[in-house]
Order: C-alpha cells, then sequence, then structure tokens
C-alpha cells in the first residue's frame, strides 16, 4: 500500500461514551474510515501510522438517515467504522494535542 492511501484509509477517531468503554475494557479502538476501505487497508495504515500491532479489525457500514427539511427530505451521507482490537500490551493515546 503507498504512502497516499495510508492517510486516506483512516479519516478520524470515532470519539463516543461506546467507544470509551471498548478502548478501557477490550483494548478496541473506533476510527471512522473511507466507504471503500478493506479491512487489511485499515490494518495496515493503524500499524503504520500508530506503530502498533493489530489483533483483528470489524468494519460496518453506518446507514445515512433521512432527515426532513422546509424542502422535503435529504440524506445523511453513509459512512464506514472500523473497530480495531490491538495485541496486549498496546496503546493508542488519541487524546495527544499537536
Amino acid at each position: 500500500m503507498n504512502q497516499e492511501r495510508i492517510f486516506q484509509v483512516l479519516v478520524a477517531p470515532h470519539v463516543s461514551e461506546k467507544a470509551a468503554a471498548l478502548a478501557e475494557a477490550s483494548n478496541q479502538y473506533v476510527f471512522k474510515v473511507a466507504v471503500n476501505a478493506t479491512k487489511a487497508e485499515v490494518r495496515k495504515s493503524v500499524e503504520q501510522l500508530f506503530k502498533v500491532k493489530v489483533e483483528a479489525v470489524q468494519t460496518l457500514k453506518v446507514k445515512g438517515k433521512l432527515k426532513r427539511n422546509k424542502y422535503g427530505q435529504s440524506a445523511k451521507p453513509t459512512w464506514k467504522k472500523a473497530y480495531v482490537r490491538l495485541e496486549r500490551g498496546q496503546e493508542i493515546d488519541l487524546a495527544v494535542a499537536e
């Protein structure tokens, strides 16, 4: 995988209460990823960007919701989420501000 694709795969960390609980309990981190990203690409991208070893990757698509507005209906975009489990002893610090 080329360097450009590594940065395109991971869009952002997904910050929520459930994601924080997973990180604490089972060493899993949640990321928003590109809709066309594969599990293998997510694994390589996380390993190279954060210098950690990935044990497993689970992905799912979050369907965009229909919203009503004064013009009728509009749809929020569909996006993809990846649950990344790291090997024991590995950790990602998502709170680092640069």
